[in-house]
């Protein structure tokens, strides 16, 4: 279901404004003067801090389309599979998070409308140990550069006041990102210190090249082909195309 940022007025606005600052405070400070390769882990750390009732979380970043994204930084191997895994089935709460530009939050991945909304990643975060999952956008001018994506071990919702929280560190990851090297940015709002986390996209970019080769198919068909072989062997995106870059997989030879 998609969230409401609505916090009331008066008082509440005012106190909601004090928080937010806090909060993206918190995050510049606990990576101002880091270099590049320890700021994710450390913005990670704060994160998980400033939401304690998760089990974990994570935030990824678009790449070139809606469908596709690269994990930034992840509080544990779960949270990272949980991201990877959205985008490989292209379905869940992230990739309807970015859709809806508002927050989407599954409660209860074993059954009711969260299993019959999305199935297979429901399935698929189940086999994870993930019974609820929830994701927030980053919001940038142009739409969502991320998600903010976390998860609980067991069914149930976030109360009222996770849920501000939850927005408001959105809200930060956004500010610190900017903030850090606001000078360097470039026309998607990604800037260099998430070069770390180019990786994986530049890998799936690469696999989907040689699929096109191998089976003299488009690159939209490539993808697709990837997801497919990820899915079917129970693996992310980013798995494959680093099989299909070391040539231990071959399309060739389905």
């Amino acid at each position: 279901m998609g969230g409401d940022a609505g916090f009331g007025g008066g008082d509440a606005e005012e106190e909601t404004d004090l928080q937010r600052a806090r909060i993206a405070r918190e995050l510049i400070t606990a990576v101002r003067g880091l270099p590049p390769e320890e700021v994710p882990e450390a913005l990670c750390r704060s994160c998980a801090a400033l939401l304690p009732s998760v089990a974990g979380l994570s935030v990824s970043v678009l790449g070139d389309g809606p469908d596709s994204a690269v994990v930034l930084f992840a509080s544990d191997e779960t949270a990272t599979r949980l991201a990877e895994i959205q985008y490989t089935l292209g379905e869940g709460p992230s990739p309807e998070a970015v859709r809806l530009r508002a927050p989407v939050f599954a409660p209860d991945l074993r059954r009711g409308p969260d299993v019959r909304r999305w199935p297979l990643f429901s399935d698929q975060a189940a086999r994870a140990g993930v019974e609820a999952a929830f994701s927030v956008p980053l919001a940038g001018a142009g739409g969502a550069l991320g998600t903010l994506d976390l998860y609980r071990e067991t069914a149930g919702g976030l109360d009222g006041d996770e849920v501000r929280t939850a927005l408001l560190v959105a809200d930060a990851v956004v500010l610190a990102v900017t903030a850090l090297d606001r000078a360097s940015a470039d026309t998607d709002g990604v800037v260099t210190w998430l070069a770390g986390a180019e990786s994986d996209r530049e890998e799936i970019h690469q696999a989907t090249g040689m699929i096109m080769a191998q089976l003299g198919v488009g690159a939209e068909e490539a993808l697709l082909i990837l997801r497919a072989r990820a899915f079917a062997q129970g693996r992310t995106s980013s798995e494959v195309a680093r099989a299909v870059i070391d040539r231990t997989m071959d399309m060739r030879h389905d």
